[in-house]
């Protein structure tokens, strides 16, 4: 993957937004409704990207701009992975973007991961909750192989969602996708492929540490969960075990950069630690120079 440079004044990478356009919001269906009263946000229908990187400059953070590819599933139109690489032409100094495809397209899907690519994004998002699939199916590995090739970071969302949580039968979502342990096989059949497992991973966040752990190149985001309820061994493994391999994330519009980070502040992390968490580990991880 080709190093991307960014501005000096960056203070922390914000590994895990979502675009919350009207052309987002298309894609989101009634799944995301529920969400939002889950979380109970206070965030605007519809954010133009001109006014989440305004947001995103204001605080010196940049950003990960998620794509979303469900039309097996759901038959909701995809975020457009032009969009995201547009956005991220347009608002270079705010906007890292990734990339989606619907995995059960499987080898049909490979020539969009290139195009992903050749589009300048850096990684590939999936949901399996959502898309409704186990990752280490070996269905999806030709997906995996070329985005291991190419350079591009995976990142998959793990534990349970807030999406259409409270909802009759959760619409039809089924939790047992989003178990962790099921990205173990991917890291050990694509040991140069970069995985990032998204959220803590309730309620199986010990499985999210042990495959982090063990595994030189799974790294996790800490989003999707508001800090303070962050379980007791997640705390203390970032703090100390995997320091080198945890990611600030928001998952914004579900939970604001604000609220996580007034959250994580009363923990208390050593000062080198926060440092990591927040902006030189997503560096690494992301091939970025600043």
């Amino acid at each position: 993957m080709v190093t991307l440079r960014i501005p000096r004044h960056i203070t922390a990478i914000d590994s895990h937004v979502h675009p919350n356009t009207a052309e987002a919001r298309i894609s989101d269906g009634e799944y995301v409704e529920w969400a939002k009263k889950y979380f109970k946000t206070g965030v605007p229908d519809v954010v133009s990207y001109a006014e989440m990187a305004e947001m995103y400059r204001s605080r010196k953070m940049m950003c990960v701009l998620l794509g979303k590819d469900e039309h097996t599933v759901t038959g909701l139109p995809p975020i457009p992975n032009d969009s995201i690489a547009q956005a991220m032409r347009d608002f270079a100094d705010a906007f890292i973007g990734f990339g989606a495809v619907d995995p059960h397209m499987g080898t049909a899907a490979v020539p969009e991961v290139r195009r992903i690519a050749e589009l300048g994004l850096r990684g590939l998002k999936f949901h399996p909750i959502q898309q409704r699939f186990f990752p280490d199916d070996r269905e999806f590995y030709p997906i995996y192989e070329a985005a291991q090739e190419l350079g591009l970071v995976v990142l998959f969302h793990m534990g349970t969602t807030g999406i259409a949580a409270g909802a009759p039968g959760g619409l039809g979502l089924r939790l047992k996708y989003g178990r962790p342990i099921h990205i173990d096989d991917v890291a050990v059949d694509f040991p140069n492929l970069t995985i990032i497992a998204a959220h803590p991973g309730w309620p199986w966040s010990d499985e999210v540490l042990a495959v982090a752990m063990h595994k030189a190149n799974v790294f996790v985001d800490m989003s999707g969960w508001a800090p303070k309820y962050f379980p007791p061994a997640f705390v203390q493994y970032a703090r100390t075990l995997l320091q080198d391999k945890m990611l600030f994330g928001s998952d914004w519009p579900m939970l604001t950069p604000e609220r996580w980070q007034k959250e994580f502040a009363e923990y208390n992390f050593p000062q080198n630690v926060i440092r990591k968490i927040m902006l030189e580990n997503a560096k690494r991880v992301l091939s970025l120079e600043q």
